[in-house]
């Protein structure tokens, strides 16, 4: 009875053994340590010229695994996997790489009038979702998305390239300390040659100059930009005045290439200047107060002050040091994921949020230019 009892013991104990280190291996793979796991990211498109400088900053980060690539045309594909790895899978079905490859994340590069088609099937399956700016090419699309990206509990972002150099925080900070006093006037420059004279890809061109995937030329492509300036150092407007032009005749474009948009506020002036028709690549915004100015470029912030004496300060005024910031606001792709490992909230100027209002003032000045009448903004 003796022996049968601890042969009975001796079994049960093995067996509890065996259970709980099956139980440990199970749950070290389905639960790794946030240290150990990387987040799985997919792209959908590849039509878009940005999606080249994207796939570097994905192969540099450590904390990312880029898992899979959707695009039909065969060229692209070809050179896409080129630069990924040999386990990155290509989908000519983006629907069947969300369901195969499982992304905890997309990267859409393509054409702005798809953006809220892709964003209901990631929202359908829980798909923290960032895009190229602008986030849509009408507000009430960009509205639908931020309320299915809502409902689905996932984030998104819109990724501007100014959001990642050091100006660009440095004047923020410098703006809401309240170093030039209240803004009065902002000065938004956005732009350059063009896209056919810069060389961007024929894919690329194919829906840039198409009024219906792009939503606009220059007037969408940047003065979003600009907007996205407005919303982001001095909120929303209350009326937009807009004018746009075809200015290379000789291409007989269907888009226009050259913008201007007016933002009204109670107490201050934004003129935003977007076009495809600069003699150099401009991107720069000067914000005025009272108190002085600031200049922000890619590269460099000036400053002025009221009492700066022209004669011995340049126009721009004087130069102030700038340092970079820390990896995870240093490029779209390490901010998008250090959000999603740590659940933090995408911050303006990439906010869902802000966002939708930037396509709101796209539709008041398209509308504007199409009446030729100031719109009231809601």
């Amino acid at each position: 009875m003796r022996l049968t009892t601890l042969r009975q013991f001796v079994s049960c104990a093995a067996a509890v053994l065996l259970s709980l280190g099956f139980l440990a291996r199970a749950g070290a793979s389905r639960y790794p340590r946030p240290d150990e796991a990387k987040t799985r990211l997919a792209i959908v498109g590849l039509d878009h010229d940005h999606v080249w400088g994207l796939l570097k900053d994905i192969a540099a980060e450590p904390n990312a695994e880029l898992v899979a690539i959707a695009d039909s045309r065969p060229a692209l594909v070809d050179r896409a996997k080129t630069r990924v790895p040999t386990s990155v899978k290509f989908y000519a079905d983006y629907v069947k790489m969300l369901d195969e490859a499982k992304p905890e994340a997309v990267i859409v590069t393509t054409e702005n009038d798809k953006h809220l088609e892709i964003l209901r099937e990631c929202a359908k399956r829980h798909i923290h979702y960032s895009t190229e700016k602008p986030m849509a090419t009408t507000g009430a699309d960009a509205r639908e998305m931020q309320r299915l990206a809502d409902e689905a509990g996932i984030k998104i972002m819109v990724n501007y390239w100014n959001a990642w150099v050091p100006p660009t925080h440095e004047i923020f900070h410098r703006v809401q300390s309240g170093e030039v006093g209240p803004v009065q006037k902002m000065i938004v420059r956005y732009g350059h040659q063009g896209p056919k004279e810069i060389g961007v890809s024929k894919y690329f061109a194919d829906w840039l100059y198409d009024p219906v995937k792009n939503g606009g030329g220059a007037i969408m492509d940047f003065g979003c930009y600009g907007a996205e300036w407005a919303l982001w150092l001095k909120g929303r407007p209350t009326r937009v005045y807009a004018t746009a032009q075809k200015l290379k005749t000789d291409q007989h474009n269907e888009v226009d290439d050259d913008a201007t948009i007016v933002l009204q506020y109670p107490d201050a002036t934004v003129i935003i200047e977007a076009s495809w028709d600069w003699p150099y690549d401009n991107g720069e915004v000067e914000v005025f107060g009272p108190k002085g100015s600031l200049l922000a470029t890619g590269e460099e912030l000036f400053h002025r002050t009221a009492n700066d004496d022209r004669s011995k300060i340049a126009l721009e005024g004087q130069r102030i040091a700038v340092n970079p910031g820390p990896r995870e606001t240093s490029n779209p792709v390490s901010y998008f994921v250090d959000c999603i490992r740590h659940n933090k909230p995408i911050e303006d100027p990439l906010s869902a949020t802000l966002n939708v209002q930037v396509v709101e003032i796209l539709d008041a000045a398209r509308e504007s230019v199409r009446s030729g009448r100031a719109q009231e903004l809601r």
